[in-house]
């Protein structure tokens, strides 16, 4: 019996236009000018839902990357692809009407939202999309999103996921607003709602003063998936009391055996079980139809990485010390502690003493894919690597990134896909229609069904 025993693997799209890959948007098959296209977004989520992928996932950022060097006069930003995009959050809900199975799960920042608006965006999409939305929580990685806040810096890394936590407290808390029967209308009597089954949540925190109740009915799974991608220790701690779904940067199927364990040790403490939580690993696979066609695909994304656009990517993780200044076929100095994404700092600098990478090679391996794990090769290399890691207990699945689109993601849902089918890996059909469903994760029960079943009441304060 392999260590991990769920009937299949978990898929996700991790949809990053114009690609992943810091060059893929200038090789010859790529449309880079799908940035702000939405009938290239719907395209790669159809395509994902034919290969019945569980979910899209978008990445956000609310700053053109690079805006404080740029406005330094620094030089060389403009070979970076991800200067626009189409608002993710406002995307979903057109995609919900043109496909059917798939979840669409989204990015927004807690460091720069309000609770309130979050609660009621992804509700609203989990109607539209009856049942298939998800919100990726997270705390901001980007420093350059701060001044487009009225922050003249970034919050620090203690004080975001301080405020994250009690950003999810209300978040959960407006969800569980109306039990599920609320609404009886009843137009004998004139009775629209049962008033013993709307809650107000009257949270009064540090960081957040909320009455409530939200003014969206409970969703059609219970309430939105939450995805939430941070490594370090607080980013552990906090998927683990809140989140149903984690996308994360593992190097070995060890480390990420270890880092999966390592979760499902601390959902007790919580009330949770160790089948709450998927954990997904960024893969980017590279398919031929034979390993020799693979290993040109990756040469030809290699040529498209001059070093003076690899070392950029290391930017955000050196906590501000300047990489130019040193010798790129030397060793990585010293960094700085980093107020942005602090477990990959702690991966790649893990990375480059394991390895002996110079800066060169560090950064070539950060701009191919982020520092996520590539594999290359025929779909059977490619489906054995994926096999492995899931049988070894290392994943719930992965969520693929791509270097463009949409080529590679084709090759992948028509190479790949079969043959994880023809080993039994991965689902023919979908097994339900809602993203909960189709992930094989339970329904949260509403705290004052909950509460008024086990004899407490339902009163807010009997459950704080």
């Amino acid at each position: 019996m392999p260590a991990s025993s769920q009937r299949h693997m978990n898929i996700g799209l991790f949809l990053y236009v114009p690609g992943n890959h810091h060059g893929g948007w200038r090789h010859p098959a790529a449309e880079p000018e799908g940035d702000s296209d939405f009938a290239h977004y719907l395209r790669q989520v159809q395509t994902a839902e034919r290969g019945k992928f569980d979910t899209v996932f978008f990445q956000d950022t609310s700053a053109v990357i690079g805006s404080e060097a740029i406005a330094r006069g620094d030089k060389g930003w403009d070979h970076h692809g991800r200067a626009v995009h189409l608002d993710p959050v406002s995307l979903l809900p057109a995609l919900a009407v043109l496909t059917r199975n798939i979840g669409l799960i989204s990015t927004a920042t807690t460091t720069y939202n309000e609770p309130f608006h979050i609660a009621r965006r992804f509700a609203t999409i989990d109607h539209i999309s009856k049942g298939r939305a998800g919100w990726n929580l997270v705390t901001s990685q980007v420093e350059d999103e701060a001044r487009n806040f009225g922050a003249s810096e970034h919050m620090r890394h203690g004080d975001r996921y301080a405020r994250a936590s009690e950003f999810y407290d209300v978040v959960a808390g407006l969800w569980d607003s109306w039990e599920e029967d609320a609404f009886l209308h009843d137009k004998a009597n004139g009775r629209y709602y049962d008033p013993d089954k709307l809650h107000f949540l009257e949270h009064k925190g540090e960081h957040f003063w909320v009455r409530g109740p939200l003014n969206v009915a409970r969703t059609p799974q219970g309430r939105p998936v939450v995805a939430q991608a941070g490594s370090s220790e607080a980013g552990r701690e906090m998927a683990a009391r809140s989140a149903d779904l984690v996308f994360t940067a593992q190097p070995t199927p060890e480390e990420a055996r270890a880092f999966r364990e390592d979760l499902r040790a601390r959902l007790p403490k919580y009330g949770r079980r160790p089948g709450d939580l998927k954990v997904l690993p960024g893969l980017m696979p590279i398919v031929g139809r034979t390993d020799a066609e693979a290993e040109e695909k990756m040469e030809a994304l290699r040529s498209l990485l001059p070093d003076n656009v690899v070392v950029s990517a290391l930017g955000r993780h050196t906590g501000g010390v300047d990489l130019t200044q040193y010798p790129l076929d030397g060793p990585l100095p010293p960094l700085k502690p980093s107020n942005s994404a602090k477990a990959r700092q702690e991966l790649l600098v893990d990375l480059a003493a394991r390895n002996n990478f110079t800066i060169r090679q560090l950064a070539h391996y950060v701009a191919f894919a982020g520092g996520h794990l590539v594999v290359h090769g025929s779909a059977e290399r490619v489906a054995d690597l994926m096999q492995h890691w899931f049988e070894a207990g290392a994943c719930d699945g992965f969520n693929l990134m791509f270097p463009f689109f949409p080529a590679p993601l084709d090759d992948f849902v028509d190479l790949v896909v079969p043959e994880l089918q023809r080993r039994g890996l991965f689902r023919t059909e979908y097994e339900g229609t809602t993203l909960r469903q189709n992930l094989g994760l339970p329904v949260p029960d509403n705290r004052y069904t909950a509460a008024r079943k086990a004899g407490h009441g339902a009163n807010h304060k009997d459950i704080a």
